[in-house]
């Protein structure tokens, strides 16, 4: 399983499966190769859910959002 992080706290988010990860890969800017932080906000989350996404990795997400309007994840293997 993935493990997802709060990058600015290091705070545990909860695990995704390796079909989510590729699915945040693949939506994601990566600023190089090895890049594993990416920015998301409600907005975004609201595109996702809009187009389909799995409805888990969303609720994971927008639960560890909480109130804020943006937060910026990182993954780790």
């Amino acid at each position: 399983m993935v493990q997802l992080f709060n990058a600015e706290t290091g705070e545990h988010i909860g695990e995704i499966s390796q079909a989510q990860l590729e699915f945040l890969v693949a939506q994601m800017e990566e600023e190089h190769p090895e890049d594993q932080d990416y920015y998301l906000n409600a907005d975004l989350l609201e595109a996702w859910r809009q187009q389909g996404a799995d409805p888990a990795l969303l609720d994971l997400l927008q639960k560890a959002m909480a109130d804020k309007e943006e937060l910026t994840i990182r993954w780790s293997k």
